[in-house]
């Protein structure tokens, strides 16, 4: 990508950084502050499941519903 920081977390926060930039940048001119907030807050969820799956904090549908049964 070009980054040349020192550890993970700096290059990290540089791609969240401009993920969150690239996504304002896609709204319209007029768009509300709402809006963006939204839009932020779907984009930081995204991420979250995806480093949960990459951690291998999910569970299978099989455990999904074998915890429902216990409801």
């Amino acid at each position: 990508m070009g980054y040349h920081w020192v550890n993970n977390e700096e290059s990290t926060m540089q791609t969240t950084k401009q993920d969150a930039l690239n996504t304002i940048q896609q709204l319209p001119d007029n768009a509300e502050t709402e809006e963006m907030i939204y839009r932020l807050y779907v984009l930081e969820n995204i991420r979250r499941g995806q480093q949960d799956a990459a951690d291998g904090k999910t569970q299978t549908v099989e455990e999904v519903m074998k915890d429902i049964q216990t409801w």
